[in-house]
């Protein structure tokens, strides 16, 4: 049986901290049609995603400056001027994150994030420290939507699924929760995910 309490289960991009990888271009690649370009043909989703399943961004980097000496500068600052691509928490989610907390509630994570990368934002968020059990991506080289990462959590916290809420920006991600037994609910601002946390069971 479901606990009366679901466990809420956090996606950290877009959900607890913001990220948009064209923040730290407005200055580099002023244009917004070779930013498009750009992003589509050189930094790319694909690219990006094999850091997020394990790929060092030291190889990940060299790589690409191989494919495009043209480009090195922006690939480069990729990697080194991440963070101007994360400009900052998403407060109401910490808030309901840390009223979880005080409640004594579990709360967990399951995350696509590079291993480099979460490791500076657990110094820079200390929020993301607040965890009783994180699954990322890159340590265990699965990515979301992959049924696998799910159990990871389900298994390695002995958690029930039907017992978990998982929040994600992305429906593909909430669709794979879904499909092994959690309960979703899809974060997409401006949502009251209070509101929606308590129509769904869980007390603040």
């Amino acid at each position: 049986m479901p606990a009366s309490q679901p466990i809420v289960v956090f996606d950290v991009g877009n959900v607890l901290i913001r990220w948009d990888p064209r923040l730290l271009y407005r200055e580099l690649v002023p244009d917004g049609e070779r930013l498009d370009w750009f992003m589509r043909h050189v930094c790319t989703a694909a690219w990006n995603v094999e850091q997020d399943r394990g790929r060092p961004w030291s190889e990940a980097v060299a790589g690409l400056v191989a494919a495009h000496p043209e480009w090195e500068r922006e690939i480069r600052a990729y990697d080194e001027r991440w963070h101007e691509a994360v400009p900052g928490a998403i407060e109401g989610s910490v808030a309901v994150l840390a009223a979880l907390k005080r409640r004594g509630d579990k709360v967990y994570a399951i995350t696509n994030f590079s291993r480099e990368k979460w490791a500076e934002c657990l110094i820079r968020f200390p929020f993301l420290q607040d965890f009783d059990g994180v699954v990322v991506s890159a340590h265990e080289k699965l990515i979301k939507p992959d049924p696998a990462i799910y159990r990871v959590l389900l298994q390695r916290y002995a958690l029930a699924a039907g017992d978990c809420l998982f929040i994600d920006d992305s429906e593909k991600n909430i669709a794979a929760a879904r499909g092994v037994g959690m309960r979703g609910l899809h974060f997409v601002e401006p949502i009251d995910l209070p509101a929606r946390l308590r129509e769904m069971g869980v007390a603040l």
